[in-house]
């Protein structure tokens, strides 16, 4: 069977509807391939089945719901929604397509097996709602196999909004597969978003491997995914490597620094370190140990400049991930991050600052989007089981930081070259607010 024929991707029109798309995968003769999934149905396989066309490119549609099934199938010991099923039914299942139609397709056919494994909103509504999107395709006709991992959350408020939605992905990510790699990878992440918005999905990891992307760094695409408004933040290991929040998060106490990166300091160990011993010092029974976690992000606070390229980004996220947990998020304000880590854990958080950092936290120009300005910001950040840790710095760097046209804070009279969390001044009348929140216990100041 002849192939259709190679346009340059600048000539081609791709359809942007997901009913185009299937259709167009269905009317290509040289691809065929296997659809699996569990968890919330066959949604991405009813596509290709009801849009006509189906011979062409089903070999099979399985669903392994029940969870003996699915072990026997795909071996047990792994979490039924993972990276690690993911994986497991990506290569059972390629090996049975080859096995099966190596011989007698194998020669005109680029195989491709599409698998995912979901988990969608329960009857209470209480678990965690999120999956793993996958597919192991040829580029060529008995060629070597290439992989795409995704994971994504959920964000519907109900289960049939959200099983939707992850049909309409599957089939976006099988087209763009095929399709669409050959353009840019912005081209890429838009098409994965057809018919889609972050309303509805959030992609927080992209995983790469195999020869067609020898030369692609798949945390550069998940950055790009960021700054494309696909998701809010994403996670890197003590490695450097994306993962999915929640096996370095989840029911965690956190212990959370935001700032550039642009070096890492002499002291910033020390501060994490000194923020570990108070937060033993507050007498909390904690289930877990703490979790450091150093959050940079591309949309700061009004009058600060974000970095706007993923390369710079990268190079940060390496230089600190020995430290911590690192967030690459665009919280442009620190109570939106708390938000975001409170859908992971209800432990403890504390946010660990220098004294200049919580000067600027108690200013009211950085709240003028909220309704209650600079009270609801505080209220917000200061959410149930939050504290801020202020660690000390310099007099000389602190009249640096808090420079500019709006006095932000002073040093007191009593203070010396060192400048704690005590020798503050917030302007007025930001001042009584910061004596309250003192005197609650909300800021405490560490020591050197």
């Amino acid at each position: 069977m002849s192939h259709p024929p190679q346009w340059p991707a600048a000539r081609v029109k791709h359809p942007t509807d997901v009913h185009g798309k299937a259709l167009a995968i269905n009317l290509d003769g040289t691809r065929y391939g296997t659809f699996a999934e569990i968890g919330a149905g066959q949604e991405v396989a009813r596509w290709f089945l009801r849009v006509g066309a189906a011979s062409g490119t089903v070999a099979q549609t399985i669903s392994a719901y029940d969870k003996t099934f699915s072990d026997d199938t795909y071996g047990s010991g792994t979490r039924y929604v993972s990276r690690e099923r993911l994986l497991a039914m990506l290569e059972y299942e390629y090996h049975l397509l080859e096995k099966r139609l190596g011989s007698t397709r194998g020669a005109q056919t680029r195989f491709f097996v599409f698998a995912d494994t979901i988990a969608a909103r329960n009857f209470k509504g209480d678990n965690e709602q999120h999956g793993w999107l996958g597919i192991r395709f040829q580029d060529q006709p008995g060629g070597k196999t290439s992989d795409i991992l995704i994971h994504v959350n959920l964000m519907d408020s109900s289960a049939q909004l959200q099983q939707e939605a992850i049909g309409l992905f599957g089939v976006n990510l099988i087209y763009a597969s095929c399709y669409q790699r050959a353009s840019t990878w912005d081209d890429f992440l838009s098409a994965l978003f057809d018919e889609l918005s972050i309303a509805r999905v959030e992609v927080d990891v992209i995983e790469l491997s195999g020869p067609s992307f020898a030369s692609t760094d798949a945390r550069l695409v998940c950055l790009q995914a960021l700054r494309r408004g696909m998701t809010r933040a994403i996670v890197f290991d003590s490695s450097g490597k994306v993962t999915e929040p929640s096996s370095m998060l989840r029911k965690r106490p956190l212990i959370v620094q935001r700032s550039r990166f642009e070096t890492v300091e002499p002291y910033q160990p020390q501060m994490l370190r000194a923020s570990a011993v108070e937060l033993k010092k507050e007498g909390i029974l904690l289930g877990r140990e703490p979790v450091v976690v150093l959050e940079m992000t591309i949309k700061e606070a009004p009058g600060a400049a974000a970095p706007d390229d993923e390369s710079l980004l990268l190079r940060r996220v390496e230089q600190i991930c020995k430290l911590g947990s690192v967030v690459v998020s665009d919280f442009p304000l620190a109570y939106l991050l708390i938000d975001y880590l409170r859908r992971q854990t209800t432990e403890p958080i504390r946010l660990v600052v220098e004294v200049a950092t919580l000067a600027q936290i108690l200013h009211d120009r950085f709240y003028g989007a909220l309704a209650g300005g600079l009270l609801e910001g505080v209220g917000k950040l200061l959410a149930a089981n939050v504290k801020v840790y202020a660690y000390p710095m310099p007099a000389d760097r602190f009249r640096q930081a808090t420079a500019g046209a709006e006095k932000i804070a002073t040093i007191g009279q009593s203070a010396g070259n060192l400048v704690t969390a005590d020798d503050i001044l917030p302007a007025p009348p930001a001042d009584h607010l910061y004596r309250y929140l003192r005197a609650a216990d909300w800021i405490r100041p560490l020591s050197p």
